[in-house]
Protein backbone atom coordinates (compact mmCIF):
# COMPACT_ATOMS: atom_id res chain seq x y z
CA UNK A 1 0.00 0.00 0.00
CA UNK A 2 1.34 3.44 -0.97
CA UNK A 3 1.14 6.61 0.62
CA UNK A 4 0.95 9.69 -0.80
CA UNK A 5 0.53 12.87 1.06
CA UNK A 6 -1.45 15.81 -1.48
CA UNK A 7 0.51 18.55 -2.58
CA UNK A 8 -0.16 21.36 -0.06
CA UNK A 9 -1.74 24.79 -1.32
CA UNK A 10 0.52 27.92 -1.65
CA UNK A 11 0.39 29.11 2.31
CA UNK A 12 -0.95 32.79 1.16
CA UNK A 13 -4.10 30.84 -0.31
CA UNK A 14 -4.46 28.96 2.81
CA UNK A 15 -4.35 31.86 4.75
CA UNK A 16 -6.50 34.00 3.15
CA UNK A 17 -9.27 31.58 2.70
CA UNK A 18 -9.34 30.44 6.43
CA UNK A 19 -9.13 34.20 7.64
CA UNK A 20 -12.22 34.58 5.29
CA UNK A 21 -13.83 31.68 6.96
CA UNK A 22 -12.81 31.57 10.25
CA UNK A 23 -11.38 27.89 10.21
CA UNK A 24 -8.28 26.44 10.94
CA UNK A 25 -5.28 26.43 7.96
CA UNK A 26 -5.66 22.35 8.15
CA UNK A 27 -9.15 22.82 6.98
CA UNK A 28 -8.32 25.80 4.38
CA UNK A 29 -6.08 23.50 2.30
CA UNK A 30 -8.95 20.57 2.75
CA UNK A 31 -11.38 23.10 0.67
CA UNK A 32 -8.30 24.02 -1.16
CA UNK A 33 -7.28 20.81 -1.93
CA UNK A 34 -11.05 20.19 -3.53
CA UNK A 35 -11.14 22.96 -6.18
CA UNK A 36 -12.27 25.72 -3.25
CA UNK A 37 -10.44 29.06 -3.22
CA UNK A 38 -12.55 31.64 -2.66
CA UNK A 39 -15.48 32.92 -0.08
CA UNK A 40 -18.02 32.66 -2.82
CA UNK A 41 -17.14 28.88 -3.72
CA UNK A 42 -17.34 27.59 -0.06
CA UNK A 43 -20.75 29.23 0.47
CA UNK A 44 -21.92 27.46 -2.47
CA UNK A 45 -19.83 23.86 -1.07
CA UNK A 46 -21.57 24.29 2.31
CA UNK A 47 -24.36 25.91 1.45
CA UNK A 48 -26.00 23.78 -1.26
CA UNK A 49 -29.01 25.40 -2.89
CA UNK A 50 -31.83 24.59 -5.28
CA UNK A 51 -31.28 27.81 -6.77
CA UNK A 52 -27.43 26.55 -8.09
CA UNK A 53 -29.45 23.83 -10.45
CA UNK A 54 -28.43 24.70 -13.94
CA UNK A 55 -31.40 25.85 -16.47
CA UNK A 56 -32.38 22.25 -18.36
CA UNK A 57 -32.52 23.98 -21.19
CA UNK A 58 -28.58 24.70 -21.96
CA UNK A 59 -28.67 21.27 -22.82
CA UNK A 60 -28.13 20.71 -26.40
CA UNK A 61 -31.59 18.90 -27.95
CA UNK A 62 -33.50 19.62 -25.12
CA UNK A 63 -36.07 21.93 -26.73
CA UNK A 64 -36.10 19.33 -29.22
CA UNK A 65 -37.17 16.71 -26.74
CA UNK A 66 -39.62 18.66 -24.85
CA UNK A 67 -41.63 19.16 -27.79
CA UNK A 68 -41.42 15.69 -29.21
CA UNK A 69 -43.25 14.55 -25.55
CA UNK A 70 -45.70 17.34 -25.79
CA UNK A 71 -46.61 16.52 -29.67
CA UNK A 72 -46.81 12.75 -27.87
CA UNK A 73 -49.52 14.01 -25.64
CA UNK A 74 -51.30 15.97 -28.02
CA UNK A 75 -51.55 13.49 -30.88
CA UNK A 76 -52.35 11.21 -27.71
CA UNK A 77 -49.56 8.18 -28.70
CA UNK A 78 -47.67 5.67 -26.74
CA UNK A 79 -44.70 6.52 -24.60
CA UNK A 80 -42.74 3.67 -23.56
CA UNK A 81 -39.55 4.87 -21.31
CA UNK A 82 -36.52 2.35 -22.00
CA UNK A 83 -33.69 2.11 -19.36
CA UNK A 84 -31.15 -0.42 -18.55
CA UNK A 85 -31.22 -2.55 -15.81
CA UNK A 86 -28.45 -1.37 -13.40
CA UNK A 87 -29.42 1.34 -10.78
CA UNK A 88 -28.97 4.38 -12.79
CA UNK A 89 -31.51 2.56 -15.50
CA UNK A 90 -34.06 1.69 -13.43
CA UNK A 91 -33.63 4.79 -11.04
CA UNK A 92 -34.33 6.78 -14.33
CA UNK A 93 -36.80 5.04 -15.56
CA UNK A 94 -39.04 4.99 -12.51
CA UNK A 95 -38.46 8.72 -12.47
CA UNK A 96 -39.26 9.70 -15.88
CA UNK A 97 -42.57 7.22 -16.36
CA UNK A 98 -44.08 8.09 -12.74
CA UNK A 99 -43.78 12.15 -13.93
CA UNK A 100 -45.03 11.48 -17.33
CA UNK A 101 -47.73 9.46 -15.67
CA UNK A 102 -48.96 12.07 -13.02
CA UNK A 103 -50.22 13.87 -16.15
CA UNK A 104 -50.64 11.59 -18.89
CA UNK A 105 -51.74 7.90 -18.96
CA UNK A 106 -50.42 6.25 -22.11
CA UNK A 107 -47.21 5.71 -20.30
CA UNK A 108 -44.87 1.64 -20.08
CA UNK A 109 -42.02 0.96 -18.97
CA UNK A 110 -39.26 -1.34 -20.14
CA UNK A 111 -36.51 -2.68 -18.91
CA UNK A 112 -34.52 -5.51 -21.35
CA UNK A 113 -33.60 -8.81 -19.99
CA UNK A 114 -29.63 -8.82 -18.81
CA UNK A 115 -29.16 -12.62 -20.20
CA UNK A 116 -32.01 -12.52 -23.33
CA UNK A 117 -30.84 -8.62 -24.53
CA UNK A 118 -27.81 -7.72 -22.80
CA UNK A 119 -26.71 -4.10 -22.29
CA UNK A 120 -28.41 -1.10 -23.41
CA UNK A 121 -31.21 -0.48 -26.42
CA UNK A 122 -32.72 -3.80 -28.04
CA UNK A 123 -34.34 -5.50 -30.77
CA UNK A 124 -36.68 -7.15 -28.91
CA UNK A 125 -37.27 -3.90 -27.40
CA UNK A 126 -38.10 -1.96 -30.45
CA UNK A 127 -40.40 -5.32 -31.58
CA UNK A 128 -41.74 -5.20 -28.46
CA UNK A 129 -42.77 -1.48 -29.00
CA UNK A 130 -43.84 -2.02 -32.68
CA UNK A 131 -46.21 -4.79 -31.92
CA UNK A 132 -47.93 -2.60 -28.73
CA UNK A 133 -47.91 0.54 -30.92
CA UNK A 134 -45.91 2.86 -29.38
CA UNK A 135 -44.20 5.58 -31.52
CA UNK A 136 -42.13 7.20 -29.11
CA UNK A 137 -39.17 5.68 -26.89
CA UNK A 138 -37.18 7.85 -24.23
CA UNK A 139 -34.28 5.82 -23.88
CA UNK A 140 -32.40 6.81 -20.09
CA UNK A 141 -28.39 5.82 -19.44
CA UNK A 142 -28.20 3.97 -22.42
CA UNK A 143 -28.28 4.62 -26.64
CA UNK A 144 -25.34 6.56 -27.51
CA UNK A 145 -23.80 4.15 -29.69
CA UNK A 146 -27.35 2.66 -30.86
CA UNK A 147 -26.95 3.94 -34.17
CA UNK A 148 -28.31 0.66 -36.04
CA UNK A 149 -31.38 0.42 -33.32
CA UNK A 150 -32.36 3.76 -33.46
CA UNK A 151 -32.41 3.42 -37.68
CA UNK A 152 -34.33 -0.38 -37.23
CA UNK A 153 -36.83 1.96 -35.35
CA UNK A 154 -37.22 4.73 -37.55
CA UNK A 155 -38.13 2.22 -40.56
CA UNK A 156 -40.93 1.16 -38.17
CA UNK A 157 -42.44 5.11 -37.57
CA UNK A 158 -40.87 5.06 -33.96
CA UNK A 159 -38.90 8.11 -32.49
CA UNK A 160 -36.08 8.03 -29.78
CA UNK A 161 -35.12 10.89 -27.49
CA UNK A 162 -31.80 9.59 -26.00
CA UNK A 163 -30.89 10.57 -22.22
CA UNK A 164 -27.29 9.33 -21.84
CA UNK A 165 -24.10 10.23 -19.78
CA UNK A 166 -21.58 7.35 -21.69
CA UNK A 167 -18.76 8.58 -23.84
CA UNK A 168 -20.63 9.20 -27.40
CA UNK A 169 -18.88 7.34 -30.50
CA UNK A 170 -17.95 9.63 -33.74
CA UNK A 171 -21.07 9.52 -34.65
CA UNK A 172 -24.43 9.97 -32.61
CA UNK A 173 -27.64 7.95 -33.13
CA UNK A 174 -30.41 9.68 -35.68
CA UNK A 175 -32.86 10.54 -32.80
CA UNK A 176 -34.92 12.95 -32.55
CA UNK A 177 -33.45 14.63 -29.44
CA UNK A 178 -29.86 12.88 -27.81
CA UNK A 179 -29.49 14.28 -24.53
CA UNK A 180 -25.60 13.73 -23.06
CA UNK A 181 -23.70 16.48 -21.80
CA UNK A 182 -21.01 14.64 -22.82
CA UNK A 183 -21.59 15.38 -26.53
CA UNK A 184 -18.71 17.55 -28.21
CA UNK A 185 -20.70 20.44 -29.44
CA UNK A 186 -23.21 20.11 -26.19
CA UNK A 187 -22.49 22.94 -23.76
CA UNK A 188 -24.32 21.93 -20.94
CA UNK A 189 -22.22 23.36 -17.37
CA UNK A 190 -21.65 20.37 -16.32
CA UNK A 191 -20.83 17.02 -17.71
CA UNK A 192 -20.68 14.87 -15.04
CA UNK A 193 -24.67 13.87 -14.28
CA UNK A 194 -25.41 9.92 -14.32
CA UNK A 195 -28.12 8.96 -16.71
CA UNK A 196 -31.27 9.31 -13.86
CA UNK A 197 -29.51 13.08 -13.33
CA UNK A 198 -30.52 13.44 -17.34
CA UNK A 199 -33.51 12.46 -16.93
CA UNK A 200 -34.26 14.86 -14.30
CA UNK A 201 -33.12 17.63 -16.17
CA UNK A 202 -35.72 16.31 -18.67
CA UNK A 203 -38.41 16.75 -16.01
CA UNK A 204 -37.45 19.86 -14.81
CA UNK A 205 -38.06 21.25 -18.60
CA UNK A 206 -41.05 19.85 -19.00
CA UNK A 207 -42.24 21.33 -15.83
CA UNK A 208 -41.10 24.61 -16.56
CA UNK A 209 -43.81 24.83 -19.25
CA UNK A 210 -46.54 23.51 -17.23
CA UNK A 211 -45.60 26.23 -14.54
CA UNK A 212 -43.84 24.31 -12.14
CA UNK A 213 -40.79 25.04 -10.30
CA UNK A 214 -37.81 23.40 -8.90
CA UNK A 215 -39.64 22.74 -5.39
CA UNK A 216 -42.19 20.56 -7.20
CA UNK A 217 -39.38 18.20 -8.85
CA UNK A 218 -37.76 17.88 -5.20
CA UNK A 219 -39.78 14.48 -4.16
CA UNK A 220 -37.86 12.83 -7.39
CA UNK A 221 -34.66 13.30 -5.49
CA UNK A 222 -34.43 10.15 -3.53
CA UNK A 223 -33.91 8.54 -6.75
CA UNK A 224 -31.42 10.87 -8.46
CA UNK A 225 -29.11 10.88 -4.94
CA UNK A 226 -29.65 7.00 -5.17
CA UNK A 227 -28.25 6.92 -8.78
CA UNK A 228 -25.57 8.87 -7.88
CA UNK A 229 -24.12 7.06 -5.14
CA UNK A 230 -24.63 3.81 -7.16
CA UNK A 231 -23.08 5.16 -10.52
CA UNK A 232 -19.86 6.63 -8.77
CA UNK A 233 -19.43 9.82 -10.41
CA UNK A 234 -17.97 12.67 -9.29
CA UNK A 235 -19.62 14.47 -6.25
CA UNK A 236 -19.21 17.89 -7.64
CA UNK A 237 -21.24 20.54 -9.07
CA UNK A 238 -24.55 19.92 -9.67
CA UNK A 239 -24.22 15.90 -8.41
CA UNK A 240 -23.47 17.01 -5.45
CA UNK A 241 -26.51 20.00 -4.92
CA UNK A 242 -28.72 16.83 -6.27
CA UNK A 243 -27.26 14.40 -3.58
CA UNK A 244 -27.28 16.66 -1.15
CA UNK A 245 -30.96 16.94 -1.34
CA UNK A 246 -32.01 13.67 -2.44
CA UNK A 247 -30.99 12.80 1.00
CA UNK A 248 -32.53 14.76 2.78
CA UNK A 249 -35.53 13.33 1.11
CA UNK A 250 -34.46 9.72 1.43
CA UNK A 251 -34.27 10.40 5.39
CA UNK A 252 -37.96 12.56 5.29
CA UNK A 253 -39.95 11.56 2.70
CA UNK A 254 -38.25 8.66 0.90
CA UNK A 255 -41.28 7.11 -1.75
CA UNK A 256 -42.58 3.61 -0.31
CA UNK A 257 -40.24 1.48 -2.30
CA UNK A 258 -36.90 2.93 -0.56
CA UNK A 259 -38.49 2.96 2.50
CA UNK A 260 -39.10 -0.88 2.45
CA UNK A 261 -35.58 -1.35 1.23
CA UNK A 262 -34.11 0.43 4.45
CA UNK A 263 -37.16 -0.33 7.03
CA UNK A 264 -34.85 -3.16 8.74
CA UNK A 265 -31.95 -0.88 9.01
CA UNK A 266 -31.24 0.69 12.43
CA UNK A 267 -30.03 3.43 11.97
CA UNK A 268 -31.95 6.87 12.29
CA UNK A 269 -30.08 8.88 9.66
CA UNK A 270 -28.76 7.90 6.45
CA UNK A 271 -25.70 9.05 4.65
CA UNK A 272 -24.17 8.19 1.13
CA UNK A 273 -22.06 5.60 2.08
CA UNK A 274 -25.59 3.50 3.67
CA UNK A 275 -27.46 4.61 -0.15
CA UNK A 276 -24.30 3.04 -1.92
CA UNK A 277 -23.89 -0.18 0.35
CA UNK A 278 -27.44 -0.85 1.55
CA UNK A 279 -30.19 0.62 -1.24
CA UNK A 280 -27.84 0.53 -4.12
CA UNK A 281 -27.10 -3.23 -4.26
CA UNK A 282 -30.73 -4.41 -3.46
CA UNK A 283 -31.95 -2.57 -6.45
CA UNK A 284 -29.06 -3.92 -8.70
CA UNK A 285 -29.51 -7.32 -7.44
CA UNK A 286 -33.32 -7.61 -9.28
CA UNK A 287 -31.73 -7.12 -12.34
CA UNK A 288 -28.62 -9.20 -12.03
CA UNK A 289 -31.13 -12.52 -10.74
CA UNK A 290 -34.39 -12.04 -11.53
CA UNK A 291 -35.14 -9.13 -13.70
CA UNK A 292 -35.13 -5.44 -13.81
CA UNK A 293 -38.53 -4.85 -13.91
CA UNK A 294 -38.73 -5.69 -10.26
CA UNK A 295 -36.48 -2.78 -9.30
CA UNK A 296 -39.47 0.04 -11.48
CA UNK A 297 -42.25 -1.99 -9.50
CA UNK A 298 -40.37 -1.00 -6.32
CA UNK A 299 -39.53 2.21 -6.84
CA UNK A 300 -43.19 3.43 -8.27
CA UNK A 301 -45.12 1.90 -5.74
CA UNK A 302 -47.35 3.39 -3.91
CA UNK A 303 -48.99 1.55 -1.28
CA UNK A 304 -45.97 0.76 1.51
CA UNK A 305 -47.48 -3.23 2.19
CA UNK A 306 -47.00 -3.67 -1.32
CA UNK A 307 -43.38 -2.23 -1.82
CA UNK A 308 -42.33 -4.20 1.50
CA UNK A 309 -43.45 -7.49 -0.48
CA UNK A 310 -41.43 -6.42 -3.39
CA UNK A 311 -38.54 -5.75 -1.03
CA UNK A 312 -38.51 -8.63 0.47
CA UNK A 313 -38.03 -10.56 -2.77
CA UNK A 314 -35.78 -8.15 -3.56
CA UNK A 315 -33.63 -8.45 -0.26
CA UNK A 316 -33.99 -12.84 -1.36
CA UNK A 317 -32.32 -12.07 -4.89
CA UNK A 318 -29.65 -10.05 -2.74
CA UNK A 319 -28.83 -13.02 -0.58
CA UNK A 320 -28.48 -15.17 -3.54
CA UNK A 321 -26.52 -12.77 -5.24
CA UNK A 322 -23.80 -12.21 -2.55
CA UNK A 323 -23.37 -16.45 -2.37
CA UNK A 324 -23.12 -16.56 -5.96
CA UNK A 325 -20.38 -13.64 -6.13
CA UNK A 326 -18.32 -15.10 -2.95
CA UNK A 327 -18.40 -19.10 -5.19
CA UNK A 328 -17.31 -17.22 -8.44
CA UNK A 329 -14.57 -14.74 -7.20
CA UNK A 330 -13.17 -18.18 -5.30
CA UNK A 331 -13.04 -19.85 -8.70
CA UNK A 332 -11.81 -17.28 -10.73
CA UNK A 333 -8.55 -16.66 -7.90
CA UNK A 334 -7.80 -20.55 -8.50
CA UNK A 335 -7.95 -20.03 -11.69
CA UNK A 336 -5.24 -17.31 -11.91
CA UNK A 337 -3.40 -19.49 -9.69
CA UNK A 338 -3.47 -22.79 -11.91
CA UNK A 339 -2.70 -20.54 -14.97
CA UNK A 340 0.27 -19.21 -12.94
CA UNK A 341 -0.64 -15.27 -14.41
CA UNK A 342 0.12 -13.90 -10.53
CA UNK A 343 2.47 -11.87 -12.50
CA UNK A 344 0.80 -10.78 -15.33
CA UNK A 345 -0.21 -6.93 -15.94
CA UNK A 346 -4.10 -8.04 -15.95
CA UNK A 347 -6.36 -10.22 -15.01
CA UNK A 348 -8.40 -11.76 -17.64
CA UNK A 349 -10.79 -15.41 -16.43
CA UNK A 350 -13.29 -17.20 -18.43
CA UNK A 351 -15.94 -19.84 -17.46
CA UNK A 352 -18.83 -20.30 -19.32
CA UNK A 353 -21.00 -21.12 -16.42
CA UNK A 354 -20.38 -17.98 -14.32
CA UNK A 355 -23.73 -15.92 -13.62
CA UNK A 356 -23.25 -13.09 -15.89
CA UNK A 357 -25.04 -10.36 -13.17
CA UNK A 358 -22.42 -10.84 -10.90
CA UNK A 359 -19.08 -10.50 -13.37
CA UNK A 360 -18.81 -6.60 -12.54
CA UNK A 361 -18.89 -7.29 -8.78
CA UNK A 362 -16.29 -10.08 -9.29
CA UNK A 363 -13.87 -7.68 -11.20
CA UNK A 364 -13.96 -5.47 -7.99
CA UNK A 365 -13.37 -8.46 -5.58
CA UNK A 366 -10.39 -9.82 -8.11
CA UNK A 367 -8.61 -6.31 -7.56
CA UNK A 368 -8.56 -6.73 -3.88
CA UNK A 369 -6.19 -9.50 -4.17
CA UNK A 370 -3.97 -8.71 -7.48
CA UNK A 371 -4.42 -4.86 -8.19
CA UNK A 372 -4.98 -4.42 -12.06
CA UNK A 373 -6.88 -4.02 -14.64
CA UNK A 374 -9.47 -7.03 -14.86
CA UNK A 375 -12.14 -8.56 -17.35
CA UNK A 376 -14.23 -11.48 -16.08
CA UNK A 377 -15.79 -13.11 -18.67
CA UNK A 378 -18.91 -15.92 -19.17
CA UNK A 379 -20.95 -17.22 -21.97
CA UNK A 380 -23.93 -15.09 -23.25
CA UNK A 381 -25.85 -16.97 -25.68
CA UNK A 382 -23.06 -18.16 -28.28
CA UNK A 383 -20.94 -15.02 -27.51
CA UNK A 384 -18.67 -14.43 -24.61
CA UNK A 385 -19.88 -11.04 -22.71
CA UNK A 386 -17.53 -9.31 -19.54
CA UNK A 387 -17.07 -7.04 -17.14
CA UNK A 388 -14.32 -4.55 -16.78
CA UNK A 389 -13.00 -3.00 -13.53
CA UNK A 390 -10.11 -0.94 -13.54
CA UNK A 391 -7.65 0.26 -11.09
CA UNK A 392 -6.84 4.15 -9.98
CA UNK A 393 -5.82 6.05 -12.74
CA UNK A 394 -5.83 3.60 -15.28
CA UNK A 395 -8.78 4.29 -17.99
CA UNK A 396 -9.54 0.87 -19.08
CA UNK A 397 -11.82 2.28 -21.91
CA UNK A 398 -9.01 3.53 -23.97
CA UNK A 399 -7.17 0.24 -23.73
CA UNK A 400 -10.23 -1.32 -24.58
CA UNK A 401 -10.33 0.38 -27.95
CA UNK A 402 -6.65 -0.28 -28.71
CA UNK A 403 -7.83 -4.15 -28.82
CA UNK A 404 -11.10 -3.36 -30.32
CA UNK A 405 -10.40 -5.39 -33.51
CA UNK A 406 -10.66 -8.50 -31.21
CA UNK A 407 -14.42 -6.90 -29.93
CA UNK A 408 -17.34 -7.29 -31.27
CA UNK A 409 -18.83 -4.63 -29.07
CA UNK A 410 -17.94 -2.63 -25.71
CA UNK A 411 -18.77 0.62 -24.32
CA UNK A 412 -18.49 1.94 -20.86
CA UNK A 413 -16.21 4.56 -19.29
CA UNK A 414 -12.46 4.94 -17.82
CA UNK A 415 -13.45 2.60 -14.68
CA UNK A 416 -15.99 0.27 -16.25
CA UNK A 417 -17.12 -1.23 -19.17
CA UNK A 418 -18.70 -3.97 -20.87
CA UNK A 419 -18.03 -6.09 -24.47
CA UNK A 420 -18.60 -8.80 -25.71
CA UNK A 421 -16.68 -10.91 -28.29
CA UNK A 422 -16.67 -14.20 -30.44
CA UNK A 423 -15.01 -17.58 -28.68
CA UNK A 424 -12.39 -17.80 -31.26
CA UNK A 425 -11.36 -14.03 -30.65
CA UNK A 426 -10.93 -14.80 -26.67
CA UNK A 427 -7.22 -15.59 -26.78
CA UNK A 428 -5.94 -12.85 -29.10
CA UNK A 429 -8.24 -10.20 -27.14
CA UNK A 430 -6.84 -11.62 -24.19
CA UNK A 431 -3.23 -11.89 -25.39
CA UNK A 432 -3.54 -8.31 -26.74
CA UNK A 433 -5.52 -6.77 -24.07
CA UNK A 434 -1.82 -7.93 -21.75
CA UNK A 435 0.17 -6.67 -24.11
CA UNK A 436 -1.49 -2.87 -24.30
CA UNK A 437 -1.63 -2.55 -20.42
CA UNK A 438 1.84 -3.50 -19.97
CA UNK A 439 3.15 -1.01 -22.45
CA UNK A 440 0.44 1.84 -20.92
CA UNK A 441 0.50 1.48 -17.16
CA UNK A 442 2.65 3.48 -14.97
CA UNK A 443 4.19 0.79 -12.52
CA UNK A 444 2.71 2.86 -9.57
CA UNK A 445 -0.71 2.20 -10.67
CA UNK A 446 -0.15 -1.28 -9.83
CA UNK A 447 -0.04 -0.58 -6.24
CA UNK A 448 -3.24 0.44 -4.59
CA UNK A 449 -2.52 3.70 -3.20
CA UNK A 450 -3.57 5.93 -0.36
CA UNK A 451 -4.31 9.80 -0.96
CA UNK A 452 -3.51 11.77 2.61
CA UNK A 453 -4.85 14.93 2.75
CA UNK A 454 -3.35 16.16 5.63
CA UNK A 455 -0.93 14.95 8.30
CA UNK A 456 -2.36 16.44 11.83
CA UNK A 457 -1.95 15.69 15.24
CA UNK A 458 -4.96 13.98 17.76
CA UNK A 459 -5.18 17.54 19.56
CA UNK A 460 -6.72 19.02 16.30
CA UNK A 461 -9.30 16.93 16.43
CA UNK A 462 -12.27 18.57 18.51
CA UNK A 463 -15.80 18.93 18.30
CA UNK A 464 -15.46 22.24 15.46
CA UNK A 465 -13.41 19.78 13.27
CA UNK A 466 -16.24 16.96 13.21
CA UNK A 467 -19.29 19.34 12.51
CA UNK A 468 -17.06 21.20 9.84
CA UNK A 469 -16.01 18.00 8.22
CA UNK A 470 -19.64 16.34 8.16
CA UNK A 471 -20.79 19.82 6.34
CA UNK A 472 -17.76 18.15 3.28
CA UNK A 473 -20.89 15.53 3.35
CA UNK A 474 -21.99 14.04 0.41
CA UNK A 475 -18.92 12.95 -0.45
CA UNK A 476 -18.13 11.01 -3.46
CA UNK A 477 -14.76 10.89 -6.33
CA UNK A 478 -13.49 14.39 -6.04
CA UNK A 479 -15.27 15.03 -2.71
CA UNK A 480 -14.11 11.87 -1.08
CA UNK A 481 -14.01 11.93 2.78
CA UNK A 482 -10.70 13.55 4.53
CA UNK A 483 -7.64 11.03 5.07
CA UNK A 484 -5.24 12.09 7.63
CA UNK A 485 -2.04 11.04 8.95
CA UNK A 486 -1.06 11.00 12.43
CA UNK A 487 2.58 10.04 13.22
CA UNK A 488 4.27 8.04 16.35
CA UNK A 489 1.13 6.67 18.20
CA UNK A 490 0.72 4.26 20.52
CA UNK A 491 -1.79 1.70 21.46
CA UNK A 492 -2.87 1.51 24.96
CA UNK A 493 -2.72 -2.40 25.31
CA UNK A 494 -6.29 -2.61 24.47
CA UNK A 495 -5.49 -4.16 20.96
CA UNK A 496 -7.70 -6.99 19.81
CA UNK A 497 -8.55 -8.54 17.02
CA UNK A 498 -12.73 -8.95 15.65
CA UNK A 499 -14.46 -11.20 13.27
CA UNK A 500 -14.74 -14.82 12.65
CA UNK A 501 -11.54 -14.76 10.99
CA UNK A 502 -9.96 -12.00 13.25
CA UNK A 503 -9.53 -10.00 10.02
CA UNK A 504 -10.64 -6.71 11.77
CA UNK A 505 -8.29 -4.61 14.14
CA UNK A 506 -9.65 -2.98 17.15
CA UNK A 507 -7.32 -0.21 19.26
CA UNK A 508 -7.42 2.31 21.90
CA UNK A 509 -4.61 5.05 20.30
CA UNK A 510 -2.82 8.44 21.97
CA UNK A 511 -0.37 10.67 20.77
CA UNK A 512 2.12 11.82 23.68
CA UNK A 513 -0.25 12.81 26.05
CA UNK A 514 -3.26 13.45 24.24
CA UNK A 515 -7.01 11.98 25.18
CA UNK A 516 -7.32 8.39 24.16
CA UNK A 517 -9.00 7.80 20.90
CA UNK A 518 -11.01 3.99 19.64
CA UNK A 519 -9.55 2.98 16.32
CA UNK A 520 -11.07 0.08 14.18
CA UNK A 521 -9.32 -1.37 11.10
CA UNK A 522 -11.23 -3.22 8.46
CA UNK A 523 -9.49 -6.17 7.53
CA UNK A 524 -5.60 -4.83 9.53
CA UNK A 525 -6.22 -8.09 11.75
CA UNK A 526 -3.10 -9.05 10.39
CA UNK A 527 -1.34 -5.94 11.57
CA UNK A 528 -1.87 -6.66 15.30
CA UNK A 529 1.74 -7.22 15.78
CA UNK A 530 2.86 -3.75 14.65
CA UNK A 531 0.85 -2.00 17.51
CA UNK A 532 2.37 -4.53 20.76
CA UNK A 533 3.97 -3.98 23.27
CA UNK A 534 3.48 0.17 22.90
CA UNK A 535 5.51 0.36 19.79
CA UNK A 536 5.45 3.18 17.92
CA UNK A 537 3.07 3.16 14.33
CA UNK A 538 1.72 5.71 12.18
CA UNK A 539 -1.77 5.46 10.95
CA UNK A 540 -3.67 6.88 8.26
CA UNK A 541 -7.56 7.20 8.75
CA UNK A 542 -10.66 9.27 8.52
CA UNK A 543 -12.62 10.03 11.28
CA UNK A 544 -15.78 9.17 11.94
CA UNK A 545 -18.71 9.26 14.52
CA UNK A 546 -19.66 5.83 16.48
CA UNK A 547 -23.04 5.12 17.67
CA UNK A 548 -24.01 3.17 20.59
CA UNK A 549 -26.91 2.85 22.43
CA UNK A 550 -27.81 6.63 22.01
CA UNK A 551 -24.14 8.10 22.90
CA UNK A 552 -22.24 9.78 19.88
CA UNK A 553 -18.48 9.10 20.10
CA UNK A 554 -15.51 9.60 17.98
CA UNK A 555 -13.68 6.69 16.14
CA UNK A 556 -11.11 6.89 13.90
CA UNK A 557 -11.60 4.12 10.98
CA UNK A 558 -7.99 3.07 10.26
CA UNK A 559 -7.30 2.95 6.55
CA UNK A 560 -3.17 1.27 7.27
CA UNK A 561 -0.85 1.52 9.54
CA UNK A 562 2.61 1.64 9.41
Amino acid sequence: MRWTLKPKPAEEKIKHLAQALNVEEFVAALLIQRGIETFEQAKLFFRPSLEDLHNPYLMKDMDKAVERIQKAITNNENILVFGDYDVDGTTAVSLVSSYLKSYYPNVATYIPDRYAEGYGISYTGIDFADDNGFSLIIALDCGIKSIDHVAYAKERNIDFIICDHHRPGAVLPQAVAVLDPKREDCHYPYDELCGCGIGFKLIQALGTNRNQTIEDFVLYLDLVATAIAADIVPMTGENRVLAYFGLQVINAEPRPGIKALFHQVKKKILDITDVVFIIAPRINAAGRIKHGNHAVELLTEFDFEQAQQFASEIEQYNTDRKDLDKQITKEALSQIIKNQEEKNFTTVVFQEDWHKGVIGIVASRLIETYYRPTLVFTKSGDKYAASARSVKGFDVYNALEACSEHLEQFGGHMYAAGMTLTAENYQNFKNAFEKTVQETIHPDQLTPEIAIDAEINFEDISPKLIRILKQFEPFGPLNMTPIFLTKKIKDTGYAKTLGSEDEHLKLFVKQNNSEGLTAIGFGLGNKKELTSNQKEFDAVYCIDENEWNDKVSIQLRLRDIK
